[in-house]
């Protein structure tokens, strides 16, 4: 089911990506991954480099097609009601995800604003940013290879409204070099009048979808125990107990129809297949809960639809960092994100009710269900793409939000398309952003649990860490090398210039301007 123009990059690669002996001899096991989002993707990368039979069903027609992500939530500064210790475990788990991903990553600063309407300072900030700081040049110090955010010196700077009037009048660069040159759009468009000062800007940067589906799947396509079946959907989950010398295994049957059966009027079992797994792995996202019930499990969870708006605007004069205009989440004040992708297209959360969040969008597991149950609308909207009439108004809401602080964006157009699905949250809390997996040994079974996708490979990390426990991989630990220093196959026979070709072909594949699978500057020159 691979993607026959991934399969051609992954034919012509130099060098075999195959494990030499990972396993020292133990019998090799089939591990099933149900879902290819970010978690599903990366959790097969990691197990595919081990040596694993690893076997990826997604639904849609390529990996890692889901919810919307803008930036790689480095330091958490995006989110003030969550404790520092968390955004110390974004900083790290984002710069992990960055070294795995690098061609994903498009380097220009984020600006965080807050608005003379709300009730905080910038000033409560600092203490989070120089926590930050300080964890960074930690990070740098146990690995130099770590420094992918730039200096720690430079992660974060201010500015006052008397800088910001001075670069004003100073005249736009093509390219920037500089934080200094980066802010010279910021402040000729930023209407200062409504903001408080300093503005803080942060060395977080842009993370791409479409280059991230193009790089999870070339990596894939290099391993040939790495089994791909896209287009496919997975139509039941039944545990198989063997019995040898009075010792109990468990192995998971799971049974799946492909394209052509998928959209078929019969449900007929001549047209299932069936493959037997040692090992369960569930990375449905927001679907998570429909495996948990035919597993048997039961879990506290909620569900949230949420959308993000693709608009085009030619008045920014060149390339601009990402604005953030704080504000309370869930109120007509909520959050604004403009989001910059090359050529003047930009990507917009609005974390109102009218925006990006939706009233009736969260949604709770119950005791008959592991699985939430939001509208069946946005069940549609998911599966079918949106209500053309509701986009256009949604999006025209999302730019007039943005032009409130940025007037001259009044004139950005709106798209045919929206970045949207529903996020996991595991348990009760709906602030969570950092989360990662849950085992069950006693059944062969694990749960992936991403709320951020920069999580997933921690999360991987920790099944690894459970086949070790079980057996299934040797506890020999050089077999973590190429996790340990990030040397990933993949990266030795890709450059960014065709995981931009493949990312283009996505982008336009999902109904996207090709335009947004480039970013404007890459985090290395070569790897």
């Amino acid at each position: 089911m691979t993607h026959p123009f991934i399969k051609s990059y992954a034919q012509n690669a130099h060098v075999s990506a195959e494990p030499k002996a990972l396993n020292n001899g133990l019998p090799k096991k089939r591990v099933g991954i149900i879902g290819g989002g970010t978690a599903g993707a990366t959790i097969a990368i990691r197990l595919a480099a081990l040596g694993l039979e690893t076997y990826v069903l997604e639904k849609k027609k390529s990996l890692i097609d889901g919810p919307p992500m803008c930036h790689l939530h480095a330091g958490g500064n995006l989110y003030r009601e969550i404790p520092d210790e968390d955004c110390i475990d974004l900083l790290k788990q984002c710069i992990d995800i960055a070294r795995l991903y690098p061609h994903t990553i498009d380097v220009r600063p984020t600006v965080f604003a807050v608005p003379k309407r709300d009730d905080d300072s910038p000033e409560d900030l600092f203490p989070r940013l120089n926590k930050l700081v300080k964890a960074y040049s930690e990070l740098i110090e146990q690995d130099s290879a770590n420094k992918v955010l730039g200096e720690p010196e430079h992660y974060y700077q201010l500015y006052s409204r008397a800088q910001m009037l001075k670069l004003a009048k100073q005249k736009q660069v093509a390219k920037p070099t500089s934080l200094d040159e980066w802010m010279i759009p910021v402040a000729k468009h930023l209407d200062l009048d409504k903001l408080k000062f300093p503005l803080i800007v942060a060395q977080e940067y842009g993370w791409n979808i479409f280059r991230l589906s193009a790089s999870a799947q070339l990596a894939l396509a290099e391993y040939k125990h790495a089994h791909v079946l896209t287009s496919t959907s997975v139509k039941n989950v039944s545990p198989v107990i063997n019995s040898n010398n009075d010792k109990q295994t468990h192995k998971w049957r799971i049974e799946y129809q492909s394209e052509p059966n998928l959209n078929a009027q019969t449900d007929s079992k001549a047209d299932t297949q069936t493959i037997e797994v040692d090992y369960l792995i569930n990375a449905c996202g927001f679907q998570t809960g429909i495996i948990d019930d035919l597993v048997g499990v039961d879990v506290k969870r909620m569900v949230e639809f949420k959308a993000s708006y693709i608009t085009h605007w030619q008045g920014a004069g060149g390339q601009i960092p990402e604005i953030i205009i704080y504000g309370n989440r869930g109120t007509p004040e909520g959050m604004a994100q403009l989001t910059p992708y090359p050529n003047g297209y930009f990507q917009i959360h609005g974390m109102t009710n009218n925006i990006t969040l939706f009233n009736d969008g969260l949604a709770d597991a119950t005791p008959m269900s592991a699985q939430p149950k939001i509208p069946n609308k946005y069940l549609h909207y998911i599966k079918d793409g949106w209500d053309k009439t509701a986009l256009q108004t949604r999006t025209q809401t999302a730019i007039d939000y943005v032009a409130e602080f940025v007037p001259a964006f009044k004139s950005a157009s709106t798209q045919n398309n929206a970045l949207f699905g529903g996020q996991q949250i595991p348990g009760d809390d709906d602030t969570l952003r950092v989360a990662d997996v849950s085992l069950y040994s006693h059944i062969s079974y694990a749960r992936a649990e991403n709320v951020k996708a920069s999580s997933t490979l921690i999360a991987a990390d920790q099944i690894v860490a459970e086949f070790i426990k079980l057996g299934i991989l040797s506890c020999d630990p050089t077999i973590n090398h190429h996790r340990d220093t990030h040397q990933w196959s993949y990266l030795k026979h890709n450059s960014r210039e065709n995981i931009g070709e493949v990312a283009r072909v996505l982008a336009g594949e999902r109904g996207f301007p090709i335009e947004m699978a480039g970013v404007n500057n890459n985090l290395y020159e070569a790897i």
